[in-house]
C-alpha cells in the first residue's frame, strides 16, 4: 500500500464551503466511528461551523458511562476461590468492554476522544489487574476527554490504574521510583528528551512520592501516606520548594507551556488529520503552531483546539481526506456504521475479537507508549486477517437479512436506485460512498462494476421490450450489493479513512 505524503497547503481558515458527501463522511469518519447513510445525507449541504460546534457541544455534555455495580469491589467482594474469582473478573471486564465499546459506536467525538486518550495516558489492563480500578481510570478519561488538558494530567496520575501501572505506588520517600516522573514528560507532556533533564526526573520523582496507600485488601484504591513523602526541598525547571505533586503539575504547564502545547497539538494533528506531521513540503507545522497558540490562549483547554482544528479548511483539504489507515476498530466499527446492518452486542463482542487479534485490544496497548497506529497495522498477516474476518461478517450479515444489503444500496443510491437499468452508474455511488476517495482508476472501477454485475445475466440489463434491471426490483440485488462489498473489503481504498 502507498504511503500517503501529506502535501496539505491549506490553512486554518474556516471552511465555509456547505459541506458534499465527500466531506461530511470525512468529517464522521474521524470525529467518531463513521457515521449511517442517513446521518451523512443529513449533513450535506450543512456548514461545517454549525455541525462541528454540535459535535463538540455534544461530547462535552454527555454523562460518562454508569457506574457498574462494582466499581467499588475490592477482592474481599470476590469468591475466595482463585477459579471462581477469575471468572467473576472475566465477565465483568466483558461486560465492561461491551458497554464500552458500544458508547464508541454511539457517541461519536467523546469516546472517539476517550479511546485516543487511553492510548497516550497509557496503562494496561493486564498489569494492574483490577476492574474497579479500570472502571476509574476509564470515567476519568470521558470526563475530561475534551475538557481541560492540566486538569487531565493531574487527575489521571492519581488513579490507580496508572500508580500501579508506573509504579507510583512503589514511589516511597526513602527508595524513590522514576518511572511515572519519567513518563510525565517523556509521554504524557513533553515528548522524549524535550524540555527536562534526568536531574529533572529525579527531583520530580520524590515530589511524587507518597501516593502508596493500598489498604489492607486487594483492588483498594490508592491513597497519599504523608509518612511515605520526601518532605525535602526540591529542584523543578529551575523552581526550588518543598514540592508535592500539584506542585510538580504547577510548575510543569507554568514552565514549560510552549512545549506542551506543541506536543499535544503535533499529536492530536496526526491523530486527526495526517500522520505526517513533519515533510517540510506540507503546511502542518504552522497548523500545529496555530493549533497551539489557541491551546495556550484558553489556558489548555481542548475543546478551542479542536472547533478550530475540525472547521478549518486544512481538515476538510482533499488531502487530508483517505490520508489514514484504519485501525482493527475502526475497520470494523466504521464498517457496521456506514452499512447500518442490524447488529447484536454478539456482533460487537466479535469485533472486539477481531480487533485483539489484528494486535488492538480494548484496554490493553502494546506498551506504555501505546499503538503506534497507521502503517503499523498493515503487514502481510494482518491483511488477511482483515479480509477473512471482513467476509466472515458480511456473510453472517447477509445470511441474517439479505434485504438490508437492498436497502444499503437504495439508501446510498437513492432515487438512481429506483429507476436506473445501468448497474455501473448504481455500483458507481456505492464505492464512492464506501471508499474515502474511491477507487485508483477508471480499470479499477470497471473491475468492481464486472463484480457487481457478475451474478445477473447482461442481457436484463439492456432494458427495451424484455425484463429489466433495478436495484430496487430485481430479486438478486442483495447478492450483487453483498458481492460488491466483499470486493471492495479487500482493497487498499477500504483499509483508509
Amino acid at each position: 500500500m502507498e504511503y500517503f505524503i501529506n502535501c496539505n497547503t491549506s490553512t486554518l481558515a474556516p471552511h465555509n464551503v456547505p459541506l458534499d458527501q465527500l466531506r461530511a463522511s470525512h468529517l464522521y469518519r474521524r470525529l467518531g466511528f463513521s457515521a449511517s447513510v442517513d446521518t451523512i445525507n443529513q449533513a450535506v449541504g450543512q456548514n461545517a461551523g454549525t455541525l462541528v460546534d454540535s459535535l463538540v457541544d455534544q461530547a462535552i455534555n454527555m454523562p460518562p458511562l454508569a457506574a457498574p455495580t462494582w466499581a467499588d469491589w475490592t477482592n474481599a467482594n470476590y469468591p475466595e476461590d482463585d477459579d471462581a474469582r477469575r471468572q467473576v473478573r472475566n465477565q465483568q471486564q466483558s461486560e465492561f468492554r461491551l458497554d464500552y465499546a458500544n458508547g464508541m459506536l454511539n457517541n461519536n467525538l467523546r469516546d472517539r476522544l476517550s479511546f485516543f486518550w487511553s492510548n497516550h495516558f497509557v496503562t494496561e489492563l493486564d498489569v494492574y489487574d483490577c476492574n474497579s480500578f479500570l472502571y476509574y481510570y476509564i470515567n476519568c478519561l470521558q470526563r475530561n476527554a475534551i475538557g481541560n488538558f492540566r486538569d487531565f494530567t493531574s487527575e489521571i496520575g492519581l488513579t490507580s490504574a496508572m500508580l500501579y501501572y508506573l509504579d507510583g505506588v512503589f514511589n516511597n520517600g526513602n527508595n524513590p521510583n522514576e518511572n511515572y516522573a519519567r513518563e510525565l514528560y517523556e509521554l504524557f507532556t513533553l515528548g522524549e528528551g524535550n524540555g527536562y533533564t534526568e536531574e529533572d526526573v529525579i527531583e520530580t520523582a520524590r515530589a511524587l512520592t507518597g501516593y502508596v496507600e493500598r489498604g489492607e485488601v486487594g483492588c483498594t484504591q490508592v491513597t497519599f501516606r504523608a509518612d511515605r513523602h520526601d518532605a525535602g526541598t526540591k529542584t523543578i525547571f529551575g523552581q526550588t520548594g518543598n514540592w508535592g505533586y500539584d506542585d510538580v503539575i504547577t510548575i510543569l504547564f507554568q514552565q514549560r507551556p510552549n512545549e506542551i502545547a506543541e506536543f499535544i497539538c503535533r499529536k492530536l494533528y496526526e491523530f486527526f488529520v495526517h500522520p505526517d506531521s513533519r515533510d517540510e513540503a506540507n503546511n502542518a507545522q504552522v497548523i500545529i503552531d496555530g493549533m497551539a497558540a489557541t491551546f495556550l490562549a484558553n489556558d489548555f483547554e481542548i475543546a478551542p483546539v479542536l472547533r478550530q482544528l475540525f472547521k478549518s479548511q486544512h481538515f476538510f483539504d482533499d488531502e487530508a481526506i483517505g490520508v489514514i489507515i484504519k485501525s482493527p476498530i475502526d475497520f470494523y466499527f466504521n464498517t457496521l456504521k456506514e452499512t447500518s446492518f442490524a447488529y447484536t452486542d454478539t456482533t460487537v463482542s466479535e469485533m472486539l475479537n477481531y480487533s485483539r487479534l489484528l494486535s488492538q485490544e480494548l484496554f490493553d496497548p502494546v506498551d506504555v507508549a501505546g499503538w503506534q497506529r497507521d502503517r503499523s497495522w498493515i503487514n502481510t498477516n494482518f491483511i488477511i486477517g482483515r479480509w477473512l474476518t471482513i467476509e466472515s461478517m458480511l456473510e453472517a450479515f447477509y445470511q441474517a437479512d439479505d434485504e438490508q444489503f437492498r436497502s444499503l444500496g437504495l439508501s446510498i443510491s437513492g432515487n438512481t436506485g429506483l429507476t436506473s437499468n445501468n448497474p455501473d452508474e448504481v455500483s458507481r455511488l456505492i464505492i464512492d460512498f464506501i471508499l474515502p476517495k474511491g477507487l485508483l482508476n477508471d480499470g479499477e472501477y470497471q473491475k468492481a462494476y464486472d463484480i457487481f454485475r457478475s451474478d445477473v445475466e447482461d442481457v436484463y440489463y439492456e432494458g427495451g421490450n424484455q425484463v429489466s434491471w433495478t436495484l430496487a426490483t430485481w430479486p438478486a440485488a442483495p447478492f450483487q450489493v453483498y458481492l460488491l462489498l466483499q470486493y471492495l473489503a479487500r482493497q487498499p481504498e477500504f483499509q483508509l479513512k
